[in-house]
């Protein structure tokens, strides 16, 4: 890509970002709702510059960015897409006004080498796009787990007659149940495509120094899957939901952290 052309979709999608900030802000300010039409479609239109920001950011002819930055841009263009599309259905502006500034600051971040120049990752292109997948399905449902912990602790508060503090400013329950759904949602469908693209294109997804990581990660996949089945078909939710998600949530951190801890500290491996 052009620099010119990369420079512009970095500052479009910035200044986007910045706008619709500034557009929820002035509905939740002056305590009415802002107009949505008009809100949705800055957002839209941030999202759309950001994918092309990210595309310069993360692919390179010299190879690809994995390093911290450039995954939270990655990581923030997700989340704020989800929000998207539950903002069709669902008033989500303060969620908005709240994750559209940190798309912005994680563009600029990722963009600019705050910290350093990161190094380029020598990688096939299939193997690439399942190292993409695997840590934007890894974040998402992380941030899929906070959620249910905060509906945990909402649900004791009212339930003990007590909502208040932060509680207050968030949408309703059902707003957020929702949230914490599409995000698992969400989650799931990239930890299949991570799924997929490993049995595609990793050597021997079985092997010694794989196996653990493999097969706790297709356990938290079942996990995930019983989760979103009981939801849609038994309605599951509340403190149910909230089991499921942190017995699904302790799976995955297991399978990329734990086989970690064989490898390196138990087994002796670099």
């Amino acid at each position: 890509m052009d620099s010119s052309m990369a420079a512009f979709a970095h500052w479009t999608a910035i200044a986007l970002y910045l706008v619709t900030t500034l557009v929820a802000a002035q509905g939740i300010f002056r305590q009415r709702q802002s107009n949505q039409a008009l809100l949705l479609a800055l957002l839209a239109g941030a999202l759309l510059a950001h994918s092309i920001s990210l595309t310069h950011t993360l692919i390179a002819p010299n190879g690809y960015r994995f390093d911290l930055l450039a995954m939270l841009s990655l990581v923030a263009w997700t989340v704020n897409l989800l929000i998207l599309l539950l903002a069709v259905r669902h008033p989500l502006q303060l969620l908005i006004l709240i994750l559209a500034p940190l798309g912005a600051l994680t563009v600029m971040a990722a963009v600019y080498d705050w910290g350093g120049v990161a190094p380029r990752q020598q990688l096939s292109a299939g193997l690439a796009t399942h190292v993409l997948l695997s840590i934007t399905a890894y974040a998402l449902l992380s941030i899929a787990t906070l959620q249910a912990i905060y509906l945990y602790f909402q649900n004791q508060q009212l339930h003990n007659h007590r909502p208040g503090g932060i509680s207050r400013l968030l949408p309703p329950l059902q707003t957020m149940e929702s949230l914490l759904f599409g995000l698992i949602a969400f989650g799931q469908l990239l930890l299949t495509a991570s799924l997929i693209t490993g049995f595609l294109f990793v050597d021997n997804l079985f092997a010694q120094h794989l196996v653990h990581k493999t097969v706790l990660s297709i356990v938290a996949w079942c996990l995930y899957s019983v989760l979103l089945v009981g939801h849609w078909k038994l309605g599951w939710r509340g403190n149910t939901a909230v089991r499921w998600t942190l017995a699904a949530f302790a799976a995955l951190m297991l399978a990329y952290f734990g086989s970690k801890l064989v490898l390196e500290v138990i087994l002796h491996r670099g």
